[in-house]
């Protein structure tokens, strides 16, 4: 390791064999140990980064565990930090006084789409208000590859003691092919309310995009509902939850190797992480 440019590839959710914390600890022993190795630089590339979802304090003396999470790290000794599709990406950006790179999976998405939808109308939806630009964004993106106009909505949301509701949905849907995008699926509720609002006024169909498919609770019986067409993540957090005949029928797996494997090549060489996501100017 000695004077050597390292990079760590750990993600932080939690599986059968390790819960989230026994990650987060071998992450951090593991830093400490290349550091004390005599390694020049130390990059931790977390693909999806735990406790990223409590990024500000929403009641009195909250915790701010993205924070917390940067503390941590930083005080390992951690040069850089790269994450994908982090849930805020401003707070993340400023709970971390080290360098951080924020990957996205817009054009993996889109690519992935192209073929799908066809000649149809296409409309890009967040299903909630926090997620309004991340939907921007792969819309600019989609109609860069497809060569037409795509339009965007987003439902409203509102979370308080772990119940959601809200209901209004802002954008024309009327026989439109639905493409909903967040940066993770967890019980899978929040997809499954936009996809029903989108049909309720008029799409032909809806598929859920996320990066990262925790896919917990009853998210089984959402997957499956007929509303949403197909969903889709990546294999940063493989479906390990759901049984193999759903995964099979209702999920497709996009792989991100080929993204952090480039996003790597531009950190050691001096790249540019912006031309990699959205492609030369």
């Amino acid at each position: 390791m000695r004077g050597r440019d390292v990079y760590v590839i750990h993600s932080l959710y939690g599986d059968a064999t390790e819960s989230v914390n026994d990650k987060i600890c071998r992450l951090l022993f593991f830093i400490g140990a290349i550091r004390e190795s005599g390694a020049a630089r130390v990059t931790a590339v977390i693909p999806y980064l735990a406790y990223a979802r409590k990024d500000r304090q929403t009641k009195p003396h909250d915790p701010v565990t993205t924070r917390y999470m940067a503390m941590l790290l930083e005080g390992m000794g951690t040069d850089a930090v790269i994450v994908l599709d982090v849930h805020n990406i401003v707070a993340f950006q400023n709970a971390f006084r080290c360098q951080t790179e924020h990957l996205d999976t817009r054009r993996l998405f889109a690519e992935h789409m192209r073929e799908r939808v066809g000649g149809a109308p296409v409309v890009v939806v967040s299903p909630d208000p926090g997620g309004v630009k991340r939907a921007q964004l792969f819309q600019v993106m989609f109609e860069k590859l497809i060569g037409r106009a795509v339009g965007t909505a987003f439902m409203e949301k509102r979370r308080s003691a772990g119940v959601v509701t809200g209901n209004l949905l802002v954008g024309d849907m009327k026989d439109t092919v639905v493409l909903v995008i967040d940066d993770l699926i967890s019980t899978g509720g929040t997809m499954l309310r936009a996809a029903e609002a989108c049909l309720e006024q008029g799409a032909r169909s809806v598929y859920a995009l996320a990066a990262h498919g925790l896919f917990v609770g009853e998210a089984e019986k959402a997957i499956c509902d007929p509303r949403l067409s197909i969903t889709i993540i990546t294999d940063i957090v493989l479906p390990f939850r759901l049984e193999p005949d759903i995964i099979e029928q209702q999920i497709e797996i996009v792989s991100v190797a080929p993204l952090l494997g480039e996003a790597i090549r531009c950190c050691h060489e001096g790249g540019s992480i912006i031309e990699l996501l959205e492609g030369p100017s």
